[in-house]
């Protein structure tokens, strides 16, 4: 059951996801921007207010398989319990990637970008006193890809991860939770579209329940990172997998989100902790960040090696990492009898996985979904566990990319070069 043939590379283009510039000055305008604005300033369109003046530039996605395009926005204005961020640095992630392919459905056109650290610029009106005084304006932050609402019934429970409001608006429909966007382009205020807060740009809006406030030990950076490839793993290995120190676990696919699932197992105290890719790359990475053992699927059947390693018996947890309906299956058959199968790769609308039925009743294999983290207790977690030096921030990102260069980041991830986690530099 090799992964090879549905891990090649993808025959993209060369230039499928280079970054073109549309209407871009040398320089954003300057204003002065304060906590509470009442937006006496702004020009009012469809009961929204549109700043004017000052603008940004943010990374738009218009179309599948086309170049993204650097393009003029007017700086957003937060609503209620939102905030201004002026972003700092930005995640280069495959759910983008899905979006820019076209293999999973999103509002366009929209600014992509969904893990983000930046400084606190605006709060929005009637914000909150105890949002203000937590994230003072000047304040370093970072913002975690689901945006809590914070008060639907799922939220109320603590399960963050599946609040309504980010899934029926942010993700079906590209806004916050009012259904409006922030975002209008400079030149004829048309609306833009969200993907989670759109932080590939200079400046981006998130509600305040997403974000964590960032110490100051801590790169811009590398921290971005927190808020999606490591606030997944998180909710993977706590709430998923619920892993226990001495728990054997297999992650399948080394990418941004696996190579951290496997600093995150470590820190659980996993005891064997199985890599499988079919990059030698990636492989030899894994080794130092956690992994003790390391499979190639291209070599050798990883299932049969996975039982090997286990003494024949398979592992109490397996994790699938890459959203394809062939690693859904080896993920099934790697666990141990009673195991747990988590799945957290995304894949193209309309992927199905199979599963041997008789084994999954007779052998109580458990399959369980897990998309993120809960923001306002795991994110601040995930924070310590950088800060304290547990997971390192420094050895998981392995490209950086300066703002202009964000097409090239996604081509890059694209084709595979990526060997765990790029971010582009909004500095």
């Amino acid at each position: 059951m090799a992964l090879a043939p549905i891990l090649r590379r993808a025959s993209a283009a060369k230039n499928l996801f280079s970054l073109t510039r549309l209407a871009v000055g040398s320089s954003l305008s300057s204003r002065s921007l304060q906590t509470g604005a009442s937006g006496d300033d702004s020009q009012s369109m469809s009961g929204y207010h549109v700043s004017s003046g000052g603008f940004m530039r943010g990374a738009v996605y218009r179309e599948p398989n086309k170049p993204l395009t650097i393009e003029e926005f007017h700086i957003p204005r937060p609503k209620a319990n939102e905030i201004l961020i002026k972003t700092k640095a930005c995640g280069v992630c495959h759910s983008d990637l899905h979006v820019m392919k076209g293999e999973i459905p999103f509002a366009s056109p929209c600014v992509i970008g969904h893990e983000i650290t930046g400084e606190v610029v605006e709060h929005g009106p009637l914000t909150d006193h105890k949002i203000i005084n937590r994230f003072p304006i000047g304040s370093r932050v970072v913002g975690a890809f689901i945006m809590p609402c914070g008060t639907c019934s799922y939220c109320a429970k603590g399960h963050d991860d599946l609040c309504e409001d980010f899934f029926a608006y942010n993700r079906a429909k590209g806004t916050l939770y009012d259904g409006e966007t922030r975002l209008f382009l400079r030149h004829d205020d048309s609306p833009v579209y969200m993907y989670s807060m759109g932080g590939m740009a200079e400046y981006c809006v998130t509600p305040a329940h997403g974000l964590a406030p960032l110490p100051e030990s801590l790169p811009y950076t590398e921290s971005a990172i927190l808020g999606c490839a490591v606030f997944t793993a998180y909710g993977a290995m706590a709430h998923a997998a619920e892993i226990r120190p001495g728990d054997s676990i297999a992650i399948i696919g080394i990418g941004g989100v696996g190579s951290s699932c496997l600093q995150i197992a470590r820190a659980f105290g996993a005891s064997d902790i199985i890599a499988v890719d079919v990059q030698d790359d990636k492989l030899q990475k894994a080794k130092t960040l956690g992994a003790t053992h390391i499979v190639n699927a291209a070599k050798e059947d990883a299932v049969d090696r996975i039982r090997e390693i286990t003494g024949g018996m398979g592992v109490d947890v397996a994790v699938e990492a890459l959203g394809k309906p062939q690693t859904f299956m080896q993920c099934t058959l790697s666990v141990k009898d009673g195991g747990k199968a988590v799945m957290i790769g995304l894949s193209q609308a309309g992927s199905v996985g199979e599963i041997d039925i008789n084994r999954l009743v007779r052998r109580k294999i458990k399959v369980i979904g897990s998309y993120g983290g809960r923001a306002r207790q795991d994110l601040p977690k995930v924070v310590k566990l950088a800060e304290s030096g547990i997971f390192n921030l420094t050895n998981a990102v392995s490209s950086k990319y300066k703002f202009e260069d964000a097409g090239k980041a996604f081509q890059d991830l694209n084709e595979g070069k990526i060997v765990s986690r790029g971010v582009v530099e909004i500095l």
